[in-house]
């Protein structure tokens, strides 16, 4: 067996129990527990569980939400990569309308934007800048409050201007992604993101492999809720096989 295989069968497993030991992975896989250490070690590494005294346990919180610093400078490849995987769904008509969603992979859209003349609707002063670049585009800065951590305008005024618009497509960052749906820490832009949801034709989540798992305070959008998931890396099966149940295409970068 592959090791690949054996990394989604181990995340498999560990969905269905919540943990995980060296010797029973093993014994199960016919490898020396030396082979279990060096994939679990692994698949701590790119951050889908954590490892514990003789095994492993889901990743299922994260305590800290990392400021925009931070992340600028995080799995900066894999959100290339996707971007670029997203970018081929940006309307084909270059003058429709898109809304990109605050956050650091969303962010690398912007040199994928050139050509378009439509409107680019964001909550992010910083993706706005970057967005000026394109001198064809219409920009357009949601109102609200911006907070220091995320740099991302949040609250009713930001809610309420997201009534009035609908984009055709919207590229949104999560923190979080399991079966509950897509999560962020903070309830403020939490409400932004579901207004996004609602506001937008097409619902584009931007995630690295790191949020798979990760679960958060707030649920802004269920699975169903979401169109296209695009990724960097193989999901365990059982997600697969709920978002494919309700609707949402997988892309992976």
């Amino acid at each position: 067996m592959y090791a690949r295989e054996r990394h989604r069968q181990i995340l498999d497993g560990l969905s269905r129990s919540g943990r995980v030991t060296v010797t029973e992975l093993a014994a199960q896989f016919e490898v020396t527990t030396e082979t279990i250490r060096r994939d679990l070690d692994q698949l701590a590494d790119s951050a889908l569980l954590v490892r514990v005294h003789g095994g492993a346990v889901p990743r299922r919180t994260a305590e800290v939400e990392p400021d925009l610093t931070s992340r600028r400078v995080t799995n900066i490849d894999a959100k290339r990569r996707i971007a670029l995987a997203a970018a081929a769904l940006l309307p084909d008509d270059p003058q429709t309308a898109v809304l990109l969603d605050a956050g650091t992979t969303t962010a690398e859209l912007l040199p994928h934007l050139s050509g378009r003349r439509g409107p680019v609707i964001t909550n992010a002063p910083a993706i706005a800048q970057g967005a000026l670049a394109h001198t064809d585009l219409a920009v357009h800065v949601l109102p609200g409050r911006v907070r220091p951590t995320t740099e991302a305008a949040v609250g009713s005024s930001t809610v309420e201007a997201l009534r009035s618009l609908h984009p055709q497509v919207a590229f949104l960052g999560c923190n979080g992604l399991d079966d509950q749906g897509f999560m962020t820490p903070d309830p403020d832009e939490a409400a932004v993101k579901s207004a996004m949801v609602r506001s937008a034709g097409r619902r584009v989540v931007l995630a690295d492999s790191t949020k798979i798992g990760s679960r958060h305070l707030v649920t802004f959008a269920a699975l169903a809720d979401i169109d296209v998931l695009v990724t960097d890396a193989a999901l365990p099966t059982e997600l697969y096989r709920l978002l494919a149940d309700t609707g949402v295409e997988v892309r992976l970068a």
